[in-house]
């Protein structure tokens, strides 16, 4: 067994798995967990990375000091692990607990850190409830709350259809040092995250669970991405533990974030964003914010792809204005039958003041000539229902 040592004497466990010529990538593991939250996944990354896991000081092989933990001392502890393996720089995933400590090491450590993915974690939680959870597991043992933890960590769904895993999950749990959950509950419960984000450089990866009722994304992972400059975000199908819960996606969407060139990356980064000014313009920030809030590893490269060509390379010509183009997509949707994007640039067109009701007119007038009577009807019976819910 391998064994790192703290700045303060603690022992940390960890693992080191994988070829020496490969990227190194830091594992991080959920409060309650041990590095084998990340069994499942790790030979979905090895191809790719050499991987160092390590039980978070309170949990697993790792020694439980008594008293309250910090972040700060946390995240002291990866670099602790990072030295003893060898490992001058790395990227780092964490789930939950060890998302938080990722972020901590970011703001601690830039200089060690080559990507960053936080998974179903949080920048900012509620002191009070984790104070009475800390002082339930102080007086009363774990068992008083791993139903509940384990009803956050998994979906209904995972624990019926896999309920060995479940049950590991809860093994492990049980087994962890009281004072050292606790311990690290209240890292949890002092954390001072969320103002100091924008200071990250780090290229960030937020994914979140849809399922995820612990740290759903919307009010934290949302709240994480918008804080960091440049953060790219995926939705997984899994509740809290996704690399458990959604093994090959989780892998997947860590792959092909921390995989992509960092020349390459920066240069398809610019023409998103320069995408993504086009897109507001034409369809609104409400539309977009909602349509990449559903982004997930399997639509994700789609979502990218569309933004940078369709917004950028076509909707960023300087031959044609947004309103010429407007009322092209309008035509040509009504001609192809393409009724869900007609009515979405109905929408955006009328919401955006990109055309006027009587231009719109014209177009289903024009379409009807060149694309016949039976699509042009149809398009006006949409169009008068988008202006009917818009209340024009």
């Amino acid at each position: 067994m391998a064994f790192a040592q703290a700045a303060d004497g603690a022992r940390l466990y960890f693992r080191l798995d994988g070829g020496a010529d490969k990227p190194a990538l830091v594992l991080l593991n959920s409060i309650g967990c041990d590095l084998g939250l990340y069994d499942a996944a790790a030979p979905l990354l090895l191809a790719d990375f050499r991987l160092l896991r390590l039980d978070t000081r309170g949990h697993g092989a790792s020694d439980a000091p008594s008293g309250d933990y910090s972040l700060d001392l946390l995240a002291g502890d990866v670099l602790a692990a990072m030295d003893a393996a060898g490992i001058e720089k790395a990227a780092v995933v964490g789930t939950s607990l060890g998302g938080m400590i990722a972020m901590e090491l970011a703001l601690k450590a830039p200089e060690r850190l080559t990507g960053l993915v936080l998974a179903c974690t949080s920048a900012a939680m509620d002191a009070a409830a984790w104070q009475t959870r800390i002082d339930t597991v102080r007086s009363q043992g774990l068992a008083a709350i791993a139903e509940m933890a384990l009803g956050r960590f998994f979906s209904e769904d995972f624990r019926s259809l896999h309920p060995e895993q479940v049950e590991t999950v809860r093994a492990g749990l049980l087994a962890t040092s009281a004072e050292g959950y606790a311990a690290c509950g209240a890292a949890i419960r002092d954390m001072d995250l969320l103002e100091r984000l924008p200071a990250v450089t780090t290229p960030t990866l937020v994914i979140g669970g849809t399922k995820d009722v612990s740290t759903p994304f919307e009010g934290h992972g949302d709240r994480i991405a918008a804080a960091i400059p440049g953060a790219a975000t995926a939705l997984l199908d899994a509740a809290h533990l996704p690399s458990i819960e959604a093994p090959a996606a989780f892998a997947g969407a860590v792959r092909a974030f921390l995989g992509a060139d960092p020349a390459e990356r920066a240069a398809n980064d610019t023409l998103f964003e320069a995408g993504l000014k086009n897109r507001r313009k034409v369809l609104g920030d409400a539309w977009v914010d909602k349509s990449l809030a559903k982004r997930t590893a399997f639509t994700a490269d789609y979502q990218a792809m569309i933004t940078r060509y369709a917004w950028n390379e076509i909707w960023g010509r300087p031959g044609l204005d947004h309103k010429t183009r407007r009322l092209l997509v309008l035509a040509i949707c009504a001609s192809l039958a393409r009724w869900e994007e007609f009515r979405l640039h109905v929408r955006a067109g009328l919401e955006q003041g990109g055309f006027t009701q009587d231009e719109l007119k014209e177009v289903l007038m024009q379409t009807a000539i060149y694309a016949g009577v039976p699509a042009a009807n149809t398009a006006f019976t949409e169009a008068a229902s988008v202006i009917a819910e818009l209340g024009l």
